[in-house]
């Protein structure tokens, strides 16, 4: 199985300007989770799931942040968490888990261009 790094560096290569965190306990929509409860990112995925379902998990630009951690929930039982890059800062998504990838990408992208 894969090591929580590998997943997060496929994760960002996949869609720029955006990270996965992952997390010992769940959040409710709009909450945060402290950084306390961060999984070690040299942790296997497989020592950390609670559901073993088969297969690969697809994620897409197309798909809400709040999906997306969902979809970690419902697959593996794993938390997770979005984060968007704005200005050399991560900025965890809570206020904006109903944006697509793809809108998250385009914010951080706009955010950290340099203003004319």
């Amino acid at each position: 199985s894969k090591t929580i790094s590998e997943i997060q560096k496929e994760f960002l290569d996949a869609f720029e300007y955006i990270k996965i965190e992952f997390f010992t306990k769940a959040h409710q929509p709009g909450e945060t989770s402290a950084k306390k409860d961060m999984i070690e990112a040299s942790n296997k995925l497989g020592e950390i799931r609670t559901v073993h379902n088969e297969g690969d998990l697809i994620i897409t630009k197309d798909m809400l942040v709040s999906d997306v951690e969902e979809a970690f929930e419902n697959s593996y039982g794993v938390h997770v968490q979005i984060f968007r890059k704005q200005n050399e800062v991560w900025l965890l998504t809570t206020n904006t888990d109903n944006w697509t990838l793809e809108k998250q990408i385009k914010e951080a992208k706009f955010m950290s261009s340099p203003a004319e």
